[in-house]
């Protein structure tokens, strides 16, 4: 049985989307950000940065994981599945997984602070982050062109991207001039283990529209944790 410590946020459905893709027993664990439960001493002793997700695997003798790219990685590698076990083709995989780790997360984070949370709207800095945003998926987009996943057969590369590109909107981000990441993110959202792993939990909010009464309470209490300095937490959250 496996732990899961978690959100409704994009870095945490890339791992519930990875635990029902595997078939995995799990217990869902929810944490709630905004009342700090990731800074609590129990999590710490989990996570000692304090973010979710995080998983404790109780049949490997209560082994911690965290960060959500190590964590997609560890739970390929404990299956066999959803990563190529050839060196190249392994490879390829973590390549894509670092493309959103180290770009598409963080400036769709970054991205989400400043045009949703940040009480003073400074344009530059929006339209900075928005317009790396939309060269990534501009990226994406062009590799997806001539291939139907990211490196080969579906995988936790597509699973870890596909969970942020899915809130393009929430970044204030549209995606209509790039028909082969439409394809593919549709594609996705098709597959019955991801329409599962994205409700575990459910986000507070619908991240892939924008203009409710529901959405503005959202944003004004993701607000209230930047100005406290969580901002890395308040994920489209940003986490």
């Amino acid at each position: 049985m496996i732990d899961l410590y978690t959100a409704g946020t994009p870095n945490g459905h890339k791992v519930s989307i990875a635990l029902e893709e595997l078939g995995l027993p799990y217990e869902l664990k929810v944490l709630d950000l905004a009342k700090n439960e990731q800074k609590s001493p129990e999590f710490l002793a989990i996570n000692p940065n304090g973010r979710i997700p995080a998983i404790v695997d109780h049949d490997e003798d209560d082994f911690a994981v965290f960060e959500s790219g190590a964590i997609l990685i560890y739970l390929a590698e404990k299956t066999g599945r959803l990563m190529p076990t050839d060196r190249k083709g392994r490879s390829r995989v973590i390549q894509w997984l670092m493309f959103q780790m180290g770009g598409v997360g963080p400036m769709m984070g970054q991205a989400n602070v400043f045009y949703r949370y940040f009480p003073e709207k400074i344009q530059p800095v929006i339209d900075r982050f928005q317009g790396e945003c939309k060269r990534l998926f501009r990226v994406l987009d062009g590799h997806l062109k001539d291939h139907e996943y990211l490196a080969g057969d579906y995988s936790i590369a597509d699973i870890a991207n596909w969970a942020w590109v899915r809130t393009h909107r929430w970044s204030g981000i549209e995606i209509d001039d790039l028909p082969h990441l439409k394809r593919w993110r549709d594609a996705i959202r098709a597959r019955p283990a991801v329409q599962r792993g994205i409700e575990r939990p459910p986000s507070k909010i619908d991240l892939t529209r924008d203009g409710d009464e529901k959405a503005a309470q959202f944003a004004q209490e993701a607000r209230a944790m930047v100005e406290m300095g969580q901002s890395k937490d308040a994920a489209p959250p940003a986490r």
